[in-house]
């Protein structure tokens, strides 16, 4: 029998879960549009849309925080339900948030719809997690050493970028644009988010910790 507690939990799961989800779907139905608007096939729409860690880190959250409702009690459900995972999850769309107030936000104005998904990518679906992770920390507090476990997740990220990069002729960012900063710039910048996320990373943990003692 569920306890209230435990109803908290999966409420707040799907809260989360819903909050990522609508910002996702929100932002492929724009990107979609304005590919066709451009005279481009709605694949194309989708593969823009696949070249942003903002809104690949906001998938993975809604995957993670799916996690009850969807996959339940089977071999994937119990891996994509583990404190690691929803550490990594929470630290990615952690670091959205900041990467995005800090180095995005005034590089555009979106309006309309295009600013409720802004809003929704950015900064309610990383509150919302970071929210989550405070309300209902793990049992048992992560080992610092768990950041260095979740650097492949944006390393790998950024090698994914590069290499579409490379394929397409147009990089997601402009501070990781190869064709306007050369590699070596790229690569000065793309350890300084490295070490952002190991620094927010850091502070996840901590918060945890702190939260479980």
């Amino acid at each position: 029998m569920e306890t209230r507690k435990d109803l908290r939990i999966r409420f707040a799961s799907a809260a989360v879960a819903a909050l990522a989800w609508f910002g996702v779907l929100l932002q492929l139905w724009l990107s979609i549009r304005l590919a066709q608007h451009n005279g481009k096939s709605a694949f194309d729409g989708l593969i823009a849309l696949l070249g942003y860690f903002t809104v690949l880190t906001n998938l993975f959250v809604a995957l993670v925080f799916s996690q009850p409702f969807v996959f339940g009690d089977t071999r994937f459900g119990r891996w994509l339900g583990t404190d690691m995972l929803r550490g990594c999850a929470t630290t990615a769309i952690a670091m959205v948030g900041i990467a995005y107030h800090f180095l995005l936000r005034n590089v555009w104005a979106p309006e309309g719809w295009q600013w409720v998904a802004d809003v929704a990518l950015h900064y309610a679906t990383p509150l919302a997690a970071l929210g989550y992770w405070l309300a209902f920390p793990p049992a048992r507090a992560l080992a610092l050493r768990s950041v260095l476990i979740w650097c492949p997740y944006p390393a790998a990220y950024l090698l994914y970028a590069l290499v579409r990069g490379e394929l397409l002729g147009s990089y997601p960012y402009h501070f990781i644009d190869v064709g306007a900063l050369g590699y070596g710039k790229v690569l000065v910048n793309s350890l300084w988010l490295l070490l952002g996320f190991v620094l927010v990373g850091g502070a996840i943990v901590g918060l945890a910790r702190r939260r479980v003692r």
